[in-house]
């Protein structure tokens, strides 16, 4: 059975940093391309990044910059590091492979 099973999340102060990891099992991950979503409060759920199985990237035109995605194929996980943390950037952050497939969310909350 497919798991994705996300981690990281946490409150932190804006300004500060965070590093959302998001584990995937029971599909061979070096050959999936992976993509971060959030969503915020009242808001509908929105992309931010993806990185395909190749290495590369793509972002969100409002976050690029801020958010690297990256993966470790030896640890079938991929990343979310952003930086400059905004009160806005205060989500449930999900993972989700180019098959559909969601993770259950971690939640990150910016504080001022």
């Amino acid at each position: 059975q497919v798991q994705l099973v996300e981690s990281g999340g946490g409150l932190v102060q804006a300004g500060g940093s965070l590093r959302l990891s998001c584990a995937v099992s029971g599909r061979p991950f070096s050959i999936t391309h992976m993509g971060w979503h959030r969503q915020a409060p009242g808001k509908q759920r929105e992309w931010v990044a993806l990185i395909y199985s190749n290495g590369l990237t793509k972002y969100a035109s409002s976050e690029k910059g801020r958010f690297t995605i990256s993966r470790d194929n030896a640890k079938n996980t991929v990343y979310l590091q952003i930086n400059s943390l905004k009160l806005e950037d205060t989500a449930v952050y999900y993972c989700r492979d180019n098959f559909g497939r969601w993770g259950q969310g971690t939640q990150a909350t910016v504080s001022s």
